[in-house]
């Protein structure tokens, strides 16, 4: 393509980016008031002018290839400098306004970001939020997420990472199990107990603590395995055995007593914790509603006095 070629694709460019967006050629056509055949006629005229495929299609899902990786993420930077100028002429720069898309993992969105979310909801009436909440991880170019949540201590390259919190994963057993069971002072005496483990990989039976300069490793075995931390919690306050749970999670079953947190001097070391991050693609032009939604989530999850996985 010669350098003014694109401005013969420029339409072209904005569908191919609103059709990965929505996930189908359909829902991009209702989006724009087109019909499907048409969305899908600018996408071949981009692609026939790049000389590269952009879309795999198949019957049941659009497949982006490494080429449409790399024209997704500069079309995505064309169209928010578009609207950013738009915003400009329009005297609307700082007015949030608009969709918002997010994913999370199921139990942070339950116990921690759901308040904040609906707050937000309350303080910016013009701005919508489509919450994707998954425990797989989520590539917010392939998916169309603007924003991604996730429990990591090695945020991925390439993306702006703000911290939001510490998630931790604490040993929990109920009053009525422990006064019928043996005392647990060490990591060691988990042994004789009926462990509640995560179960979604083989080394979660083995449990591992850290004290300073000690490590110990022990192998847990227990009657129910679950990788649903409400679930877990529950069975943990049914006397069912010692279990691992989210501290966000427990955290008011701890204040009401329901549950007592074992071997506080040791910390639990496991996969399924980490500081929490906000995850989003690194541009100049950051649309008015995805900045406040920023904003609005690090000023909530990271002031002191918010959920920061305290408990006690």
């Amino acid at each position: 393509m010669r350098t003014d070629d694109f401005l013969e694709v420029m339409h072209e460019l904005v569908a191919f980016v609103r059709v990965v967006e929505s996930g189908s050629f359909s829902a991009a056509a209702r989006r724009h008031g087109q019909t499907p055949s048409a969305v899908s006629r600018q996408v071949a005229r981009l692609e026939q002018a790049m000389g590269v495929c952009l879309l795999q299609r198949t019957t049941r899902q659009l497949r982006l290839t490494e080429a449409g990786l790399e024209v997704l993420e500069r079309g995505r930077e064309m169209v928010a400098a578009a609207q950013a100028s738009l915003q400009v002429a329009e005297g609307h720069v700082g007015t949030p306004k608009g969709l918002v898309r997010i994913s999370a993992p199921k139990a942070f969105s339950r116990h921690v970001l759901q308040p904040a979310l609906l707050d937000f909801l309350q303080r910016f009436p013009e701005v919508d939020v489509h919450m994707l909440v998954v425990d797989r991880s989520v590539d917010p170019l392939r998916e169309g997420v603007d924003l991604v949540i996730r429990l990591t201590d090695d945020p991925p390259q390439g993306m702006v990472a703000r911290a939001l919190m510490p998630v931790r994963q604490l040993v929990l057993a109920s009053p009525t199990y422990l006064s019928s069971h043996p005392p647990v002072s060490a990591p060691e005496d988990l042994m004789a107990h009926s462990c509640l483990a995560i179960g979604e990989q083989e080394r979660d039976s083995r449990w591992r603590f850290v004290r300073g300069d000690d490590e110990v490793e022990v192998a847990v075995a227990g009657r129910y395995t679950v990788n649903h931390s409400e679930m877990r919690l529950a069975a943990v306050e049914a006397g069912l055995g010692v279990g691992c749970v989210p501290d966000f999670v427990a955290e008011d079953a701890l204040k009401a007593g329901r549950v007592v947190r074992l071997l506080p001097e040791w910390a639990f070391d496991t996969n399924y914790q980490g500081l929490a991050h906000l995850l989003y693609s690194a541009s100049r032009y950051t649309a008015p509603k995805v900045r406040a939604l920023i904003d609005h989530l690090v000023a909530t999850l990271s002031r002191p006095g918010s959920r920061r996985g305290e408990p006690g």
